[in-house]
């Protein structure tokens, strides 16, 4: 709905002086101080609408990629009830993922230049995605702490400044929430199971808790677009603050479940009323970024066979819209 009006986007200053500029920057910044949304005709810096760009499509990117660990359970799940609520998960990331790359497209780029890019490798996705999936309570571990890192990596993105993001978000983060529950019920059921069955959650937790709190991104000293981000509101906090709300969240549930965080200086601290948590091992989270992670190379080459795959069905509907084209234009003739 937005695609009509692209063609206009940043008109006012392609022949703008630099006080005109400076303006329409200034113009820019009032609204978004002002928490106006901002809209796919309004004029926006090139430097927002590529952030925007960058920032979108990695999520849309994630989303789908994120579909490969779980959906390689859906026929192994071990009941029909567990089946039928992991299919509805897979496909509601799916869904995400279309979600955004339609707001991704209302900002100039098209669906095809980025999935060019993420089958390209030049594109980035969660680097969470890149480890395997090697018992079912991976399955619960990754909705319980992945899901989880997510709503609350999501939620503050509804009041985004870009108003199509801000909007796909709030129906994915209510979506998501139900997935973080799901995942939390099968972690509960597994640590109130067999003895096996508690270690087998356990197991679980200690592989995914450091890349979940890897997440939320490099420490706010390391990481070059927050500022920015934060100043123009596509960010309303940083990775730090993120990651510290995530662990307080997520430390008292683990101690309910009766598992224990993989992390000997967590700990809660009176004074700052948070838990302290001991050093993350970012060569890790930069060598699976570089693409050494467990499994890039698998998830990439079953997005570039998905794509080839369904490549008769693109050129399919193609076919069929040209086709469509002609007749209404000999039957108007």
């Amino acid at each position: 709905m937005y695609t009509q009006g692209l063609d206009s986007l940043g008109k006012e200053c392609l022949h703008s002086s630099a006080s005109e500029t400076a303006a329409l920057e200034a113009r820019f910044q009032a609204k978004v101080d002002a928490d106006d949304k901002i809209e796919p005709k309004d004029w926006m810096p090139d430097a927002y609408r590529q952030t925007l760009i960058r920032q979108i499509s990695q999520h849309a990117h994630s989303e789908i990629v994120g579909m490969l660990p779980e959906g390689n359970w859906i026929s192994r799940a071990p009941s029909l009830r567990r089946k039928a609520v992991l299919i509805a998960k897979v496909q509601d990331e799916g869904g995400h993922g279309m979600y955004l790359y339609s707001a991704a497209e209302t900002l100039g780029i098209s669906r095809d230049q980025m999935l060019e890019q993420l089958l390209a490798g030049t594109a980035k996705y969660s680097s969470i995605f890149n480890y395997p999936t090697l018992t079912w309570a991976d399955i619960g571990a990754i909705g319980w702490l992945v899901d989880g890192a997510a709503i609350m990596n999501q939620i503050p993105i509804c009041r985004c400044s870009y108003g199509p993001y801000a909007r796909a978000m709030v129906r994915i983060c209510k979506e998501e929430s139900f997935h973080q529950r799901q995942g939390f019920e099968i972690m509960l059921a597994l640590a109130r199971g067999t003895p096996e069955q508690k270690a087998m959650a356990q197991d679980a937790l200690n592989r995914w808790w450091w890349p979940s709190i890897m997440m939320f991104g490099p420490s706010d000293g390391d990481s070059k677009h927050t500022a920015q981000s934060m100043r123009w509101k596509i960010k309303r906090f940083t990775n730090d603050e993120l990651r510290q709300k995530f662990i307080d969240v997520t430390a008292p549930q683990a101690e309910f479940l009766g598992l224990t965080i993989p992390d000997a200086q967590l700990q809660w601290n009176e004074a700052t009323q948070h838990y302290d948590s001991g050093p993350i091992d970012w060569s890790e989270f930069h060598s699976v970024l570089k693409g050494n992670g467990p499994c890039n190379r698998e998830r990439m080459q079953a997005r570039r066979n998905a794509h080839e795959d369904g490549r008769w069905v693109r050129e399919a509907a193609a076919a069929y819209a040209e086709k469509q084209k002609s007749r209404a234009a000999s039957q108007a003739a």
